[in-house]
């Protein structure tokens, strides 16, 4: 008689496929090191003085004029009408967490994520504050990453912003004199978050944003000093910080809903749809998403550091390092022509100011 054959010996066990998905994981993160790019060195673009001088007269007329109060959101909510109003930019265990919240996936929601949530949520601070000071109008400015804000030296004229928005990893402490030194706001993802902290700001608030589910086992790590596990550490595609070094009342959680009105209602992106390995190009850079922010957070909004002229492929990418803009074409998440299009038809309207002239020039000669 022949042995009956037991169907779960021919099932992976467990081990085996911890095992393929952490091979899996590390393969891809090999792929991503910097062996294997070949991206030319850029080309250093010496900045004509009488343009520098042109910049700096446009910034210190926009700071020399009376502010308008609510201009950015009124002005937001006039020329994007389907456009649905966020109730509360960051979340504390006070908010109210409406439905809509659980029906997306990060970065537009946290579906199956209600206990992560509400565990994050009680370690923060309550953020009442709407990132004003004492003041009755504030001006905002977003602080690209942007090569076009090397050698401006608008660095003293950006620090006189009531509210300095900077994102990811951007540096401040050998570049102050370009970019300033002041920041009310840095917002971020692990990933992307300072590996060495330089914002010594006291009023400083981090913002973080959730892209995957561990995100928010990092978060809670970077809250509490503790460890993350070694298992978590598979799930980052690249190095992460392991330590945050500001007080927790000092941490913020971005509403998603933020993000999903910048791609719904803002860039009028298909719904969200999440593929086997990342997304369709249907999530909108951090910068775009940080301009939306702003408008909540403050009265009159302006940009420093945007604008990708992919045209010059050999143009430096960001400011701090030697990236060519040729980067931004294998970019797979975003689509950046669109977002251009978008924030060129606010600067256009006026509804929100360039002062570096990446979007839109309006201090350039004809």
């Amino acid at each position: 008689m022949r042995r009956a054959v037991k169907p779960w010996l021919f099932q992976p066990s467990k081990r085996l496929i911890i095992l393929l998905l952490s091979l899996a994981l590390i393969s891809l993160a090999i792929l991503k090191l910097p062996l294997f790019h070949t991206d030319p060195k850029p080309v250093e673009v010496p900045v004509d003085p009488i343009y520098r001088e042109r910049i700096h007269s446009y910034v210190r007329e926009i700071l020399a004029k009376e502010c308008r109060p609510s201009f950015a959101r009124q002005k937001m909510k006039t020329e994007h009408s389907r456009s649905t109003q966020v109730v509360e930019p960051f979340l504390d265990l006070n908010t109210h967490l409406n439905e809509q919240i659980f029906q997306y996936p990060p970065p537009f929601g946290f579906m199956n994520m209600k206990n992560k949530l509400q565990e994050i949520l009680s370690l923060l601070p309550a953020s009442s504050e709407s990132g004003r000071g004492v003041r009755d109008c504030h001006r905002c400015v977003v602080v690209g990453n942007g090569g076009i804000l090397k050698g401006l030296g608008l660095g003293h004229l950006l620090n006189q912003f009531d509210i300095v928005i900077r994102l990811n990893s951007g540096p401040v402490q050998d570049f102050s004199a370009d970019v300033g030194n002041r920041t009310s706001i840095r917002m971020s993802y692990p990933e992307s978050c300072p590996k060495v902290w330089e914002d010594m700001d006291s009023e400083l608030k981090y913002v973080a944003v959730i892209y995957k589910s561990v995100d928010f086992h990092w978060l809670r790590a970077m809250i509490t000093k503790t460890s993350i596990s070694l298992w978590d550490w598979l799930f980052f595609w690249q190095k992460v910080p392991v330590s945050v070094p500001i007080k927790t009342s000092q941490f913020r959680l971005l509403n998603p809903e933020i993000i999903r009105e910048t791609s719904s209602d803002l860039l009028h992106y298909p719904d969200a749809r999440e593929r086997l390995w990342g997304w369709d190009q249907n999530v909108p850079t951090l910068g775009v998403s940080a301009l939306n922010l702003a408008t909540y957070l403050c009265d009159e909004v302006s940009l420093a550091g945007f604008g990708y002229n992919l045209s010059q492929k050999e143009v430096t990418l960001h400011y701090y390092d030697d990236k060519p803009m040729t980067s931004m074409l294998k970019e797979a998440m975003h689509n950046v022509q669109t977002e251009t299009v978008f924030l060129k038809r606010l600067v256009t309207s006026g509804s929100i100011t360039d002062l570096t002239g990446g979007i839109h020039c309006k201090f350039c000669s004809s």
